[in-house]
């Protein structure tokens, strides 16, 4: 029996590379977040507080807040995360998953915590501050 050849299977195995390299990227900085969560959290805290982000009476507070969700981003379903950046998943072209998700954090949850008096800036502005610091968790 003749083999069929797919002239679109030659797409399909580069669009699957492709999926399985970025899900190999995701799953890298996943792990470094969870590994480097404090320091990160701070250098995060500090820049958004310089950049006149957000206006705290406890910076502390909000470190362990951030450092809690960078922890967290490694048990979450792949679903979760990319329901909960939908609103802001097309703010710039090629974006850092990690800092989508932690800006979406900032927008949306963070303006609830207690010890948060108030955040400043659109959401690219709090996006740009944000990778700023976890643009290093991507891989070169």
């Amino acid at each position: 029996m003749a083999r069929h050849i797919n002239p679109s299977n030659s797409t399909n195995k580069t669009i699957d590379a492709i999926d399985r390299k970025r899900e190999r990227e995701r799953q890298v900085m996943l792990k470094k977040a969870r590994e480097n969560s404090r320091e990160l959290a701070v250098s995060l805290v500090q820049r958004l507080i310089d950049q006149h982000i957000i206006e705290t009476n406890s910076a502390s507070a909000i470190q362990e807040s951030i450092e809690q969700q960078l922890c967290a981003m490694g048990d979450m379903e792949e679903f979760e995360m990319r329901y909960k950046i939908a609103p802001i998943r097309n703010l710039t072209q090629d974006p850092n998953i990690i800092s989508l998700f932690i800006t979406q954090y900032v927008i949306e949850d963070l303006l609830e915590h207690s010890n948060i008096q108030d955040i400043f800036g659109d959401d690219l502005d709090v996006y740009r501050a944000v990778d700023s610091i976890l643009s290093a968790l991507r891989p070169k």
